[in-house]
């Protein structure tokens, strides 16, 4: 794993080879070509991704309870990544589209936490992390600039709502051509120190049920009691599964303005993960007008045992909008 592998052109149809092993899209309808001046951009993408993922097209559909962000299509909606060339520490007018039931680029989309979609783009090794709110043109290409820091596969989750249907999360692979050193997952650690500030976790992720997780924020020892709010909370929380980069359901508790949620220093979330198994954690928060991001290695314990007697328990009830914000 030390050794440097080499990524070249062929690089971006291997990153998909890859998280395509890791799971499989369901199916979706043709989609309908773009119109003739971004035709070129989103066919030659495309293409690189069907011949990688040709010889999943006889598999069965994934789960209904397939976690967010393992498969690039669902209900109808894929996401299309437009841009083909990405170079490392370079500033880069990422673009993509999302289509939907009927092959088209989709306009209309949901208010969510503040913003019609999410973006967030990590790499595989899950070091690098950033979540970035890209703008919507009339034909419905969206567009960012996006700056990945060094070579090698990345997965990026397109977080969103469609107007008059159910909250989303697709992803897709890209890639950054250049020698790939991938590192090693950070250790486990509840806490986390960015720009000044301390962050730390308390809680426990227990697989099939929703986990309390709190963080608290400090600055040079004292408590930070006046964060500002961000995307519609004091604080957000993605959690992805280090072995797939499944994107997992996160819940704030309460929110700016109810009356009896807090402005820091304590943050509670509820996660809700599948499976055992190790789970990085990146807590977006804001303070004196600037958004920083702490993160954190968790583990998950065994998942468990119901009695046949006992009755199953009741899904969590935290954010019904299926979202992990």
């Amino acid at each position: 794993m030390n050794t440097a592998v080499k990524l070249g052109s062929y690089v971006l149809g291997l990153a998909v080879v890859f998280g395509g092993a890791l799971g499989v899209g369901k199916a979706v309808g043709p989609v309908e070509a773009p119109p003739a001046e971004d035709h070129a951009a989103m066919t030659a993408p495309t293409a690189s991704a069907s011949a990688a993922h040709g010889e999943h097209a006889t598999q069965p559909q994934a789960k209904d309870d397939t976690p967010g962000g393992l498969q690039v299509s669902e209900n109808g909606y894929a996401l299309n990544p437009l841009t083909a060339t990405i170079k490392p520490g370079e500033p880069t007018d990422f673009r993509f589209a999302v289509t939907g039931p009927d092959g088209k680029a989709v306009t209309g989309y949901q208010v969510q936490h503040d913003k019609k979609l999410h973006l967030i783009v990590a790499s595989r090794d899950l070091k690098t992390f950033q979540h970035v709110h890209p703008e919507m043109a009339p034909d419905g290409v969206w567009s960012v600039k996006l700056t990945l820091p060094k070579a090698g596969p990345y997965r990026a989750f397109a977080d969103f709502a469609p107007t008059g249907g159910e909250a989303l999360t697709l992803g897709a692979d890209l890639a950054v051509a250049g020698d790939y050193r991938p590192e090693a997952l950070p250790a486990q650690s509840r806490t986390a120190t960015v720009d000044g500030y301390e962050v730390t976790l308390d809680g426990d992720l227990t697989p099939g049920q929703s986990s309390r997780l709190t963080l608290k924020v400090s600055k040079d020892g004292e408590p930070v009691t006046d964060l500002q709010p961000y995307l519609g909370a004091y604080g957000h929380l993605v959690a992805l599964r280090a072995r797939d980069l499944a994107y997992l359901h996160v819940h704030p508790d309460g929110e700016p303005g109810d009356g009896t949620t807090k402005p820091g220093p304590e943050i509670v979330f509820y996660a809700e993960v599948p499976s055992t198994g190790d789970y990085r954690l990146f807590l977006d928060f804001q303070h004196k007008g600037e958004v920083r991001t702490a993160d954190f290695t968790l583990g998950a314990g065994e998942r468990p045992q119901v009695a046949a007697s006992e009755p199953t328990p009741e899904p969590s009830k935290h954010g019904d909008d299926g979202h992990g914000h």
